[in-house]
């Protein structure tokens, strides 16, 4: 759709040449916002992903946040992750062509050919149970993979190792921005439910046997879908469990 190929409308840009993190920038920046902001830098030096882990970003690779001052529940909030990993497939299937094998690892992560090219990370502040600004932080291994990390999931990929195609970081925001735009309009018109379904007709490892873990727990059985806000259903010999945060494996 056209709209989806122009950069949306009273959403501000930033690029730095570094950055520690762009979602401690965005935090940083998002009370004086007028709007929603996209922070994009070419060297991020101290990057996290998800339970305080590192996030290694080797040149000519992908790292921006999007600043947003929302309304609505926690809970709400939190189903702009799905929001962010619709944009992310969007925009890497428009990359890539039909040449990638694309899908979406709950909660957060996008694979390329069965190996993470892509994660988010949202972070948030606020109080008394309110959101007042969130950090919606997305790392694309665009040039190059960094090495594997002990203990992790699945092994980093590239697009341009897995498909050599290459892409600059400013010219993949924007192609991520529009697609961002589309999904947060439909989450906002017509609520999670369509986000919903197509998640799910992304999602990798759809009805097949999975293990989810916890700092301090284990599941292991059929990954039958996601709630209405978000949280994985897991069906095993001991029933139907929701498991809101994991991370899981194959």
């Amino acid at each position: 759709m056209a709209e989806r190929d122009t950069w949306p409308e009273g959403v501000a840009r930033h690029i730095l040449p570094r950055s520690p993190s762009t979602n401690a920038d965005a935090l940083r920046m998002a009370p004086q916002l007028s709007g929603p902001a996209w922070i994009l830098t070419h060297d991020q030096y101290q990057g996290r992903g998800r339970r305080g882990r590192n996030w290694s970003m080797p040149a000519g690779n992908f790292a921006a946040s999007l600043a947003l001052r929302p309304t609505g529940s926690p809970g709400e909030v939190a189903l702009y992750s799905f929001v962010a990993c619709l944009a992310l497939y969007d925009a890497l299937a428009a990359a890539a062509g039909p040449v990638a094998r694309l899908a979406l690892k709950w909660p957060n992560d996008v694979l390329l050919n069965g190996g993470k090219v892509a994660g988010i990370l949202l972070e948030s502040q606020g109080q008394g149970g309110a959101v007042s600004a969130l950090a919606i932080g997305i790392g694309v291994n665009l040039a190059e993979a960094p090495p594997a990390e002990p203990g992790t999931a699945f092994v980093p990929v590239s697009l341009r190792g897995e498909t050599a195609i290459g892409i600059a970081p400013e010219d993949f925001l924007d192609l991520l921005a529009p697609a961002f735009a589309h999904w947060e309009s439909r989450l906002k018109a017509e609520g999670f439910a369509p986000l919903r379904q197509a998640y799910l007709a992304r999602a990798a490892r759809l009805g097949e046997t999975i293990i989810a873990r916890t700092g301090t727990a284990e599941w292991s059985g059929r990954f039958e879908g996601i709630d209405d806000g978000g949280a994985l259903i897991l069906v095993s010999a001991s029933g139907r469990q929701l498991i809101p945060a994991a991370d899981v494996f194959f």
